[in-house]
């Protein structure tokens, strides 16, 4: 049976006496890798590491031309018409035209104090307490040095924070976004969830969840990992789907009967806040568009000559 050394210096071993310190020295030097290995060889164990964030690179490699950001909004609560951003994460990188990351060229984030004090449950779920935002703001200067320049910002369910963030500032308006929740096929990639900390434990890390910069860092990770050399990124597939025109097929005046079979085919419902129709609503690739159109003809509507509402999205408008 192999002996580890777990004691840290002589001083320890020392003071065990004579026969145990002859054990201890006896023991072999092993690196924490080793002892990884061995514990996961046993088929018993998975051991997860800690997530390291990378290094701002002084001098970014040549080679990639393009910027994407990773954002990530912590708030005080689930309303962008009635709630607050109180932290804002940032981490810039820099990619080709074939989705390969690079470096990450620049990092930022800030607390910002509401208007009004923090909820206790969001001081559970994210660890700021109204203390901590007490003076500070989100530097506008900053802000803008990094979103201005970017081609594509990134948001782990864009849905929320592109709302967010537009109302927050408008240097977020105009811009490309893509969401690595919903235009990842994840489940191919062998992931069993789409939530942030699944991808993050069944790639093998752990991280500090709900701060804003730790979960882009995070999210950069999961997006520049590969399943063997000749698999694409998670990041390209993001970045391709970033590029492909998206149509959004509306179904008004469905009858109230099918929103139970309209929830479960995905669709999703719409209070009619943003200005559109008060309708259930779906997005789908070009290609899939009348392959849609006929199911809510036979399914929902129930007749032939049913003509859903149809608008096009790209980038720059998806997600608000």
């Amino acid at each position: 049976m192999q002996q580890f050394d777990f004691f840290p210096d002589e001083s320890e071993a020392s003071a065990l006496g004579p026969r145990r310190r002859r054990a201890v020295n006896r023991a072999p030097a092993t690196s924490h890798d080793e002892l990884v290995r061995q514990l996961e060889a046993t088929g018993r164990y998975r051991v997860r590491s800690k997530l390291e964030p990378r290094p701002i690179a002084p001098d970014p490699r040549a080679g990639f031309p393009m910027r994407g950001v990773i954002v990530d909004a912590e708030t005080t609560g689930l309303n962008h018409r009635e709630d607050e951003v109180i932290e804002i994460g940032i981490v810039s990188f820099s990619f080709d035209a074939l989705g390969a990351i690079g470096d990450v060229t620049d990092v930022y984030g800030a607390l910002h104090q509401p208007t009004k004090p923090i909820p206790n449950e969001i001081t559970r779920l994210t660890g700021i307490t109204n203390d901590m935002v007490a003076g500070h703001i989100v530097d506008p200067h900053r802000l803008r040095s990094l979103i201005e320049p970017a081609d594509l910002i990134i948001a782990h369910f864009a849905a929320f924070d592109r709302p967010f963030l537009e109302a927050f500032s408008p240097v977020f308006h105009r811009k490309a976004w893509a969401c690595s929740v919903s235009e990842i096929d994840w489940a191919a990639r062998g992931f069993d969830g789409t939530k942030l900390g699944y991808l993050i434990g069944q790639a093998g890390y752990f991280h500090e969840a709900h701060r804003a910069v730790d979960d882009c860092f995070a999210l950069l990770e999961i997006l520049d990992r590969g399943h063997g050399e000749s698999d694409s990124s998670p990041f390209s597939e993001l970045y391709r789907s970033s590029q492909r025109q998206r149509a959004r097929i509306i179904a008004e005046h469905s009858p109230f009967e099918m929103k139970d079979q309209l929830k479960k085919r995905g669709y999703k419902w719409s209070d009619g806040s943003d200005g559109g129709p008060k309708s259930w609503w779906t997005e789908v690739d070009e290609q899939a568009v009348q392959e849609e159109i006929n199911y809510l003809r036979a399914e929902v509507y129930g007749w032939e000559d049913a003509d859903p509402l149809v608008t096009y999205t790209t980038a720059f408008d998806r997600y608000k």
